[in-house]
């Protein structure tokens, strides 16, 4: 599990592994149209898609394939989203990606750049890959924003699981403009 952040922090998260007890606050998320738009896939109910996002991750963590982390707010021990390095297939190319979802309640607050920005000096200080990636919906505006604030460029346009995405990238040394 070399990809995990968790016991790592930021001035105002906590990153660890997820949990089932987190199950009812992340079920929110799945309940909220607005936190899946810009990605198209077949939807079942808000309780099947958050018990198929555990289950991934959990398989993300036995497979040492990254995964995500419980990003727990400091100052109330609230959940306020999952953010992590994941390995991916992209074109045929294993790449580390920067993800990172927020429940609806802590969006504009500037928790995505500050965890995204997390796993990226993460991911660089521990020498995991040259290069690191995020897939992003070519209509998710406030995410390319983020990847942007990272420091992150369009590095090309593919199709990812039927969704057309931008792939931006980071290097070692690409600035930030958070």
């Amino acid at each position: 599990m070399q990809y995990l952040l968790h016991h790592q922090q930021t001035e105002r998260l906590l990153f660890r592994t997820i949990d089932e007890k987190d199950f009812s606050q992340w079920l929110k998320f799945f309940e909220d149209p607005r936190a899946h738009q810009y990605w198209v896939e077949e939807k079942e109910t808000p309780e099947q898609e958050c018990k198929k996002w555990y289950e991934k991750q959990q398989l993300r963590y036995a497979r040492d394939r990254g995964g995500m982390n419980a990003l727990i707010e400091k100052s109330s021990g609230k959940l306020v989203g999952h953010a992590g390095l994941l390995v991916q297939q992209v074109d045929g190319v294993t790449e580390l990606e920067i993800a990172y979802s927020l429940l609806p309640a802590f969006w504009n607050k500037g928790y995505a750049i500050e965890a995204a920005h997390k796993c990226k000096t993460f991911g660089f200080e521990n020498n995991f890959a040259g290069s690191l990636i995020s897939i992003i919906s070519e209509s998710n505006l406030p995410s390319q924003k983020v990847a942007t604030k990272n420091g992150m460029i369009i590095d090309k346009r593919t199709t990812y699981r039927q969704n057309p995405v931008y792939i931006f990238r980071t290097w070692p040394n690409s600035p930030e403009k958070v």
